[in-house]
């Protein structure tokens, strides 16, 4: 990977993609003025986003991994996911109220999370490393939020908006991975009542700890890794469906309960 933005570049694109999410208005696709820019300009201005959020108070609180559907990567022409992470402030509670005047065209993602008891290091981090390094998993429900202009954007464009995070709610029953078949675990959503979606775990890359998996050999290309207690959104087990104000969803998961929120 190589670099094609100056470190001006960056600390000015991280700024302006930032001031799009904190105010709620779109951009259009950064590539646009930096058609050269690389995944590795991207995530610098992504961690710089990162930096500015921890300078100003925020924490974060966990990562996320998009783009996790194999069809997808395909369409796409891309071989790995992205990642991003979670600030404190993107965190709903299970039943709480999601502030539409905050955001700019959300969806709602059904995932499951996972929480680590140690750390995890690539490169070559795989599925059992995963699985043994997990506390337990949870479901959780992304809402993503782009913040380019009718959703016309490259890859290199969403890993410098931190892969679309906006917030995300936790809820249901943790359980331990022994006790859940994750490949085969089913996710109803429902919106207003109906049902919108259906899934299974094994649309997040055949398994979601791969995902996870994924992220600790994404992470050790920057000389980071996933430390012990990392809350991480493993990525959509369903398509990204729209919400607007006055929605209503609910989220069942196969013998781990249900989240649910509403959009105002």
């Amino acid at each position: 990977m190589s670099k094609t933005l100056s470190r001006e570049q960056v600390l000015a694109l991280a700024e302006h993609v930032e001031n799009a999410e904190l105010q709620a208005h779109d951009i259009t696709k950064v590539t646009n003025d930096f058609p050269d820019m690389t995944f590795e300009d991207a995530y610098d201005v992504q961690w710089e986003i990162r930096r500015r959020k921890e300078a100003r108070g925020n924490k974060v609180v966990g990562m996320k991994m998009g783009l996790t559907s194999w069809a997808k990567m395909a369409q796409m022409g891309v071989e790995t996911p992205i990642y991003g992470f979670l600030a404190d402030y993107f965190s709903v509670p299970d039943g709480g109220v999601v502030n539409t005047k905050e955001l700019i065209h959300p969806k709602i993602e059904a995932e499951i999370a996972f929480v680590t008891k140690e750390p995890l290091k690539g490169p070559g981090c795989h599925i059992g490393q995963v699985l043994a390094a997990t506390d337990f998993v949870i479901p959780a429900v992304e809402v993503i939020d782009s913040r380019y202009e009718n959703f016309k954007f490259d890859l290199v464009s969403v890993v410098a908006d931190n892969a679309s995070s906006t917030r995300f709610i936790t809820g249901g029953q943790m359980a331990d991975v022994a006790d859940v078949d994750l490949k085969t675990l089913g996710v109803v959503v429902e919106k207003n009542g109906e049902v919108v979606d259906v899934g299974a775990g094994a649309a997040v890359l055949g398994h979601p700890a791969s995902s996870v998996a994924m992220l600790a050999n994404l992470l050790a290309e920057r000389g980071e890794h996933i430390p012990a207690g990392t809350f991480i959104m493993t990525g959509g087990i369903t398509a990204a469906i729209t919400v607007e104000p006055g929605d209503n969803i609910t989220v069942r998961y196969q013998g781990l309960g249900t989240v649910s929120a509403r959009f105002e």
